[in-house]
């Protein structure tokens, strides 16, 4: 009997668990989930593959039935304050959008908060564009969940490049080092 994995949404053709396919995941994601210390959610990690056509949000969505709903989109922000940068992930629900003015501003402790440009949120994080998701982001980044995302019992995510997406448990994202729950971050 064998150990198949069975999809929570979507129309996919195939589905594997992530840690079975290190070679079809961007660098840093495989190896977060080499190394990730809850051995439990990494394993509850699901890869399904899709066109890298399709890899924005809504044409996904609509391309393999998957409400946005359950859909996650990560994002990198710059937060400014004295001539210091520091990038964050912040990651909410598809059908929202990352409140970075106020809410990430604020918990940053920022005097200036925006979305990063493409070239660095890509250069820093090693994944591509479209595809960055909150799993093997750099040592020592903040990853900031919207409440709604951890509460959500299957969520759809980048897998570090724009061929494949990621399923996994809400409650497992807050386990991802750096994370924090947040009510509130997406309005």
């Amino acid at each position: 009997m064998t150990d198949r994995p069975t999809l929570p949404f979507g129309a996919f053709v195939a589905v594997d668990r992530a840690l079975d396919i290190p070679d079809v995941l961007a660098e840093p994601v495989a190896a977060a989930l080499k190394s990730w210390d809850a051995p439990e959610a990494a394993r509850s990690v699901l890869y399904v593959d899709g066109d890298p056509e399709q890899a924005d949000t809504a044409a996904f969505s609509a391309a393999y039935d998957v409400p946005l709903e359950v859909s996650a989109n990560c994002v990198v922000v710059a937060a400014k304050r004295g001539g210091r940068t520091t990038l964050a992930a912040c990651l909410a629900l598809a059908s929202t959008r990352v409140d970075v003015n106020s809410t990430v501003r604020k918990h940053l402790g920022a005097r200036k908060a925006s979305f990063a440009p493409m070239d660095t949120a890509v250069g820093a994080t090693g994944m591509e564009y479209g595809g960055i998701t909150p799993i093997g982001l750099p040592d020592g980044w903040p990853l900031l969940i919207d409440a709604a995302v951890a509460a959500t019992p299957f969520v759809l995510v980048g897998s570090g490049r724009r061929r494949g997406k990621l399923i996994l448990p809400g409650r497992a994202l807050a386990q991802l080092p750096g994370a924090e729950v947040l009510e509130g971050l997406a309005v």
